[in-house]
């Protein structure tokens, strides 16, 4: 009888003490999966039999090759995301600024229409075809298969940073339209053009009072020299709003350049491709964008050096922009990192890091429609002629978007 009891008595002891072993190693186990990075997790699944068997599979209906973009991009690109951000920045500020000396002083802005419409198939083919996809899917690895976890609230504060993304560049236009009284210092056509013939007018009109009076003036200044003293030469006048919208387009450009460089920085640190793909983007639309705000500039009274000089200071604005970014990302961390242990944002794997790539899609996406799409829309009274300019402005535009989807499907 002692014998059963002390029998009993032990076996409950075990059962307790493997119970709590038992409890405590699940304890831990589901610590050590809570303090799991995405990354870590990835590697984790990488594991799996399941999982070996796809990246097998995957290997051998798809294998990786080098594409001609690929090998270039490699080439642009050596470094890390940082050096590539810089590198980028270089790319995009540097040759648009040097074509200006190639720029006739009196470029009409509206001809720029058509590369114009390029410049916005460049920027919404990169927002739809690489920014949207890697920003809610992230991008696929050539050599193995990937999982994407789904999070309550992860797609909303991506969804979020989207819209202030957007909603920024809408206060930044409203408040330069309220400084310039209604005018859209962003106009590359039609403002532009309406200041130019202002300023053709006025030149006009002074030199037609000029031509009228030109036998006096040449005998006034005859007797002048005879006295030594020659009377000043009249100087066309620039209208005083066109000077403003002059200042204020330098510095809503420098503006636009530091989210330029926000975004080169956030696209290199989400992936290669991202940057890469982005460069071209910004690429394509900076050339028009420096030459319109060049003619706007000359226009506003600037020489041509000046208005050289003036965009070159601008571009200053990319490369603070890019140091931002890539500070923004190396201190706020990023969901991809495997360095990254600290609590996301509320309660999801988000990091600040993370917030940047939504916050330049919905830049994109404004700079993209609401502020160069109008220009796209406005139409002349010849109807042949505006046919054949639509046709070439949509032409210009799906050749954009195509150079963006070529590089992605490739």
């Amino acid at each position: 009888m002692a014998l059963r009891r002390s029998l009993f008595l032990w076996t409950v002891f075990a059962a307790v003490f493997f119970y709590q072993v038992a409890a405590s190693v699940s304890k831990k186990d589901d610590v050590s999966i809570s303090e799991l990075t995405p990354v870590e997790i990835e590697d984790k699944l990488q594991e799996c039999d399941f999982v070996q068997a796809l990246n097998k599979h995957k290997l051998a209906t798809s294998p990786t090759t080098s594409s001609l973009s690929s090998r270039v991009f490699s080439v642009l690109f050596p470094g890390s995301p940082a050096v590539n951000a810089l590198l980028a920045t270089l790319y995009i500020s540097g040759p648009p600024n040097f074509l200006l000396a190639l720029c006739p002083p009196n470029i009409d802005p509206s001809s720029l229409s058509v590369m114009v419409a390029f410049a916005v198939g460049g920027l919404l083919g990169d927002t739809l075809f690489h920014l949207l996809p890697e920003i809610f899917l992230g991008e696929d690895a050539p050599e193995h298969v990937r999982f994407v976890m789904v999070e309550p609230n992860k797609n909303l504060l991506l969804g979020v940073a989207i819209m202030v993304g957007f909603l920024t560049f809408v206060a930044m236009d409203k408040g330069l339209r309220i400084a310039t009284g209604g005018k859209d210092v962003h106009d590359h056509s039609h403002g532009k053009a309406e200041a130019a013939e202002k300023t053709s007018s006025s030149v006009k009109a002074s030199g037609a009072n000029i031509k009228d009076r030109s036998s006096s003036s040449v005998r006034s200044r005859k007797g002048a020299s005879e006295n030594g003293a020659l009377p000043p030469i009249p100087e066309k006048e620039i209208n005083a709003s066109v000077k403003l919208g002059g200042y204020l387009n330098l510095i809503a450009d420098f503006t636009h350049n530091i989210t330029d460089g926000l975004a080169l920085s956030s696209s290199f640190y989400a992936s290669p491709t991202i940057g890469a793909t982005t460069t071209v983007a910004v690429f394509f639309h900076e050339i028009p964008h420096e030459v319109g705000d060049f003619a706007l500039l000359i226009q506003s009274g600037f020489s041509k050096r000046a208005a050289m000089g003036a965009q070159f200071i601008t571009a200053i604005g990319a490369l603070l922009g890019t140091v931002i970014g890539i500070t923004v990302q190396e201190l706020g961390g990023s969901s991809n990192s495997t360095m990254t242990h600290s609590p996301g944002l509320f309660g999801t794997s988000l990091q600040w890091g993370d917030m940047l790539l939504p916050f330049t899609a919905g830049t994109f996406l404004y700079v993209g429609t609401v502020a160069v799409m109008p220009e796209l829309l406005e139409t002349g009274p010849q109807r042949g002629k505006e046919l054949k300019k639509t046709l070439a402005q949509f032409s210009a535009m799906f050749a954009g978007a195509g150079i963006m989807l070529a590089i992605s499907w490739s």
